[in-house]
């Protein structure tokens, strides 16, 4: 299968990560969640050159994720905020940072740590049952996959393109 063909995937993982796999994609966006609005402050913090930025920034623009607004007319500078689809990116960010915390070396201590503004505590992020509120892991689920995610599974596992699969 070609890269390019990810995002037509019967397959919400592989639709996702079409939008937002990229490694600058997601440091742009955990920028956002950081605070960061301005051009000048993603280039300073990332050190990403200013014409990938661009390119980045107008993805997560046409995709729905950032919207761009203008605050400055001459010259024109424009701002950068998480749009509702682009908050809905917030448990993977933290998802990410929990991994990173646990997995990679940190001999001066976590970088980060997260304070729930309601209580004051610091806390961590959980997976909970929407349902039960029983706290999950990856044993504790059954995942169901449509006959349509099934058969495009198969095909592919016979060799076949997404176009002969669809």
């Amino acid at each position: 299968m070609r890269i390019s063909e990810i995002g037509k995937m019967t397959c919400p993982v592989a639709r996702a990560v079409n939008v937002v796999g990229d490694p600058w994609t997601l440091m742009i966006i955990r920028e956002l969640f950081l605070g960061s609005r301005r051009f000048d402050q993603f280039e300073s913090y990332l050190g990403l050159s200013p014409r990938l930025l661009s390119a980045r920034m107008r993805s997560l623009a046409s995709a729905g994720i950032v919207a761009r607004t203008l605050y400055q007319e001459r010259p024109k500078r424009y701002e950068y905020r998480l749009t509702k689809k682009g908050l809905d990116l917030w448990p993977v960010i933290m998802a990410l940072r929990a991994w990173g915390d646990r997995w990679e070396e940190w001999p001066a201590g976590p970088p980060t740590t997260l304070r729930h503004r309601g209580c004051g505590e610091v806390t961590a992020i959980e997976v909970h049952c929407a349902a039960c509120g029983e706290q999950m892991g990856p044993g504790d689920v059954v995942v169901e996959q449509s006959p349509a995610a099934l058969a495009e599974r198969n095909a592919l596992a016979r060799g076949e393109t997404l176009l002969e699969a669809g």
